[in-house]
């Protein structure tokens, strides 16, 4: 069940290294013509030399002819970030797959509330565009480190005062809550930035009622996972029991066992080592599939998710 899908071949047509340890990327088809549409909140999935990430589209998404990515530089990250800061140049092409998007506002959505920390602003400046071009009531709230927020002044003049610019993490903390408490019936929540704010915001917008599909997430990776339980993998096709040992992911497993599963960012984001599951419970830890893709059990990402028993079926 793999997802795979045509890739792009972009040039960088700008760099912008402005904002200390994020890197702007303005990518272009060598035609120079118009690139696939895409739905506000989607990512682009980057190959970096011999891995790939993927990174929120901070653009316009309609009938776009640039991509526009922010990176921030993780020094010990297992993405693509120090490759993109230390090896790409104006000129130099990269291979992209189109976007993708699990992150989209809520169109029927009778207000949109933004928060965002640090260099989760990136989805986020997508759904303010779309939010002002369609008229949309929006506030978004954007923490970040003085000196080092990201897109400031294309914020500023995009949406003038119905964004909140605030570098100070007590203050940041306070407009949160005070925000979550006093917003209309049928607001929707977006959330983007490091994993502690996220979970921060989500449970304090619970602990005040807030309904759990009206509060949306977005994530950068799969946060650090325990080594898990070992548990063993039919595999239907040939009959043959794959064991999968604590620490090691099901993906490593069944290239040890031979197989070969189209895989990316190993991350959880990409969707690329989707496998169909035949029997058993998946625990899923990806960033990928939807909540009620994995409601169904019928698949799971390979390269982060395990099983939730001892057991799983796969018609591999």
């Amino acid at each position: 069940m793999s997802h795979r899908t045509t890739e792009l071949t972009l040039r960088v047509a700008a760099v912008d290294d402005s904002v200390p340890g994020v890197r702007s990327l303005s990518l272009v088809a060598p035609d120079g013509g118009t690139l696939p549409s895409f739905t506000p909140g989607s990512h682009l999935v980057v190959g970096c030399g011999d891995r790939a990430n993927a990174y929120s589209l901070t653009c316009e998404g309609i009938w776009p002819t640039s991509y526009e990515i922010s990176v921030l530089r993780v020094a010990d990250g297992r993405g693509g970030s120090v490759w993109i800061h230390d090896r790409l140049s104006i000129g130099d092409e990269v291979s992209v797959r189109p976007p993708r998007s699990a992150f989209a506002p809520v169109n029927k959505a009778r207000r949109h509330l933004l928060v965002a920390g640090g260099i989760g602003i990136t989805p986020l400046l997508a759904h303010v565009r779309a939010a002002v071009r369609w008229g949309r009531d929006f506030r978004l709230l954007y923490g970040y480190r003085d000196g080092h927020g990201a897109h400031l002044d294309e914020l500023k003049e995009l949406a003038g005062d119905r964004t909140e610019f605030i570098p100070e993490q007590p203050r940041f903390l306070g407009r949160i809550e005070d925000e979550l408490a006093d917003q209309p019936l049928g607001t929707h929540l977006y959330i983007c930035g490091p994993a502690g704010l996220i979970d921060h915001v989500r449970d304090r917008a619970s602990a005040l009622g807030w309904p759990a599909s009206r509060i949306h997430l977005e994530r950068f990776g799969a946060v650090e996972q325990d080594p898990g339980e070992p548990f063993d993998v039919r595999l239907t096709a040939s009959g043959h029991t794959v064991q999968v040992p604590a620490g090691v992911s099901l993906l490593e497993a069944l290239e040890e066992y031979g197989l070969r599963i189209p895989h990316l960012c190993r991350q959880g984001v990409c969707g690329e080592c989707r496998v169909p599951v035949a029997s058993g419970r998946p625990l899923h830890r990806d960033l990928f599939l939807t909540d009620e893709e994995k409601a169904a059990g019928d698949s799971l990402m390979c390269c982060v998710s395990r099983a939730a028993g001892p057991r799983l079926e796969l018609p591999l």
